[in-house]
């Protein structure tokens, strides 16, 4: 075991780029190569979304344009752009795993520093946050990282923080006790510091910036990890040991997947995000390069520039857009990439958890904070000195959710239209079929470059329970990520009406996390827009086209089952029928590693 190490700091010398300015900060890639990369994703973009419009125009304009013609083509405009790079970036993901023999390298040439048997000399704070979680859970999952890292040899590197901003005196009560009892089987208390906050300024980001400010000093790096986090030992010493060689990497963002759940809805989130998430980030990763996401937790960040040059602006003018940045860890990132710093994803499954919501309603409540956070960065656009690619970063997070409401307005839209094209002798049907169905495919590209990758990997359906189950799980997430993407576009499209007229309100409080029931009257009182709009576009089409009804079947069930759909994927005993079956696991259910099983055996039955 090594011993307890100074205070002293860390600095490699060996990854200095030199004066060669044509490489990124960090010496890993020439910017010219990135640029390149940048610019040929760029041009696959607007050539295929000068396709899509093309056609799209050519549909619109049969009859005549319409002011409808005009809402819908500019709905599409705004809409599409983030199928489109989710596509490209599924495809060069999915020909840097399977059509290349260097890919990872290509993306991440950082990776190979976290294999050397180099013994680590940085030490690093690793922090959870805390805001009314369940207390004993939050450091049942603290004790199994420490256990973990121990396990490597390397645990006398890290030190423990719990970073409170509970307001609920009895969760607060609890807190303290069970960090008492923490430090004492560390058996070192200065090892672990607990640190409730009475003034909550800045929700997450300010507590973490108040621990920067505090104790930042004695680390040259911090790993934030979330209530529901979870990471191996062996992952982190990796990644600790990618930093410790290249000291201008400032942040270090793992690829974080979903733990087994006993939830169904869960458990059928997770397993498309688990097989999809691969290739779109391995494609994402290859032209963002060094101005990488940061997803604000599972991931190492370098202390020194985030604490000088990562301060986060208080928005101007009133809620709902003003005061406190919620959405911070991607305006940190930019901020780190202007101080002359990368900013890196590593797209490896390697030990890196994280719960995901147990019912489309909690699923909801994450999303909406999300859409308010992203929406902030509306007033953020002009800070000065960002790189071309950080702005681009936070105008597509933008994007992302404005173009939600221009989904649901081309779908409100479609009676009307499928009315005034009504009587036309040469509506070009085929195109239409063919732009509808392109674009599908387009849509779920993710997925199918997911399924495309396990099954060209080697025993790759074997680690999802075997071929029968993965497919049938597949075909399952398929009509689940119909149904649930109508419910979750619809209510945020609602919500940023509300933001709109200043009616929406986001409160930043602790996530339910375990499987539960949802009763008829809870889902309806969160869904019951969803169900009048449904019955609004499955009436009117029913009488004007009943044709048209069932080709929008995948974009319009969703509403009208969202009641039963919300019920059927909370339920606890769906739950455990999927479990017993293995349908719609993750490797990690089929082989769990010892930090899971290790929770999973403290958990109820």
């Amino acid at each position: 075991m090594n011993q307890r190490p100074g205070p002293t700091t860390f600095q490699a010398a060996a990854q200095e780029p030199g004066l060669d300015s044509g490489l990124t900060p960090a010496g890993l890639q020439r910017t010219s190569s990135l640029r390149a990369r940048r610019l040929l994703v760029a041009g696959l973009n607007l050539a295929a979304l000068a396709a899509l419009l093309y056609g799209l125009s050519h549909v619109l304009a049969a009859g005549g344009w319409s002011l409808v013609d005009i809402v819908i083509f500019v709905a599409f405009l705004l809409g599409a752009p983030w199928t489109v790079l989710g596509f490209w970036n599924a495809a060069i993901g999915l020909w840097l795993l399977h059509g290349v023999e260097d890919g990872l390298e290509r993306v991440a040439p950082f990776a190979a520093a976290g294999d050397a048997a180099t013994p680590l000399a940085v030490r690093t704070a690793i922090l959870m946050t805390l805001r009314n979680e369940d207390p004993a859970r939050a450091f049942r999952r603290l004790a199994i990282v420490k256990q973990s890292l121990d396990a490597t040899g390397e645990g006398a590197w890290f030190d423990y923080f719990v970073l409170s901003d509970t307001n609920d005196a009895a969760v607060a009560e609890a807190e303290e006790r069970l960090a008492v009892t923490f430090a004492a089987t560390i058996g070192d208390a200065s090892r672990l510091t607990y640190r409730r906050r009475t003034d909550n300024a800045g929700y997450k980001a300010g507590n973490v910036r108040d621990f920067c400010e505090r104790w930042g000093d004695r680390y040259e790096l911090m790993l934030p990890l979330d209530a529901d986090s979870v990471m191996s030992g062996d992952a982190i010493v990796k990644l600790a040991r990618m930093m410790q060689a290249y000291p201008k990497l400032g942040i270090l963002q793992s690829l974080v997947v979903g733990m087994p759940s006993k939830s169904a809805f869960a458990r059928i989130f997770q397993f498309g995000m688990r097989h999809g998430m691969r290739p779109y980030t391995m494609g994402s990763a290859w032209w963002i390069g060094d101005c990488g996401p940061f997803w604000g937790h599972n991931a190492l960040v370098r202390i020194a520039p985030f604490r000088d040059q990562c301060h986060l602006p208080v928005l101007p003018g009133g809620p709902p857009l003003g005061g406190a940045v919620m959405s911070h860890d991607q305006v940190e990132a930019t901020l780190m990439r202007r101080a002359g710093y990368e900013v890196r994803v590593l797209p490896v499954e390697m030990g890196s958890w994280e719960e995901n919501p147990p019912t489309m309603l909690e699923f909801a409540r994450r999303d909406l904070r999300w859409c308010l956070g992203n929406l902030q960065y509306l007033k953020l656009m002009d800070i000065p000195g960002l790189k071309f690619m950080s702005r681009f970063q936070l105008a597509w997070a933008i994007l992302m959710f404005i173009g939600l409401p221009a989904w649901t307005l081309m779908i409100a839209l479609l009676p009307l239209k499928v009315w005034q094209d009504r009587g036309i002798l040469d509506y070009p049907a085929g195109l239409a079929a063919f732009l509808y169905v392109l674009f599908f495919t387009m849509y779920l590209s993710p997925k199918l470059a997911g399924f495309a990758d396990i099954l060209l990997s080697k025993d790759g359906t074997k680690r999802y329970g075997g071929t029968a189950r993965f497919v049938t799980s597949s075909l399952i997430e398929i009509v689940f990520a119909f149904l649930q993407g109508a419910v979750s576009t619809f209510r945020t499209t609602i919500f940023m009406v509300g933001l709109a007229f200043g009616k929406a309100k986001i409160g930043w409080n602790g996530q339910a996390r375990d499987a539960h029931a949802l009763s008829c009257a809870t889902a309806f009182e969160g869904l019951w827009p969803h169900l009048l709009f449904g019955l609004y576009i499955f009436g009117t089409l029913a009488l004007l086209s009943p044709t048209v009804l069932i080709w929008s079947l995948p974009l319009t069930a969703g509403y009208l089952l969202a009641i039963p759909f919300a019920m059927l994927t909370a339920s606890p005993a769906l739950g455990r029928w999927f479990a017993r079956r293995g349908l719609c696991g993750i490797p990690e259910d089929f082989d769990p590693p010892r930090e899971l099983v290790a929770i999973q055996a403290d958990e109820p039955k």
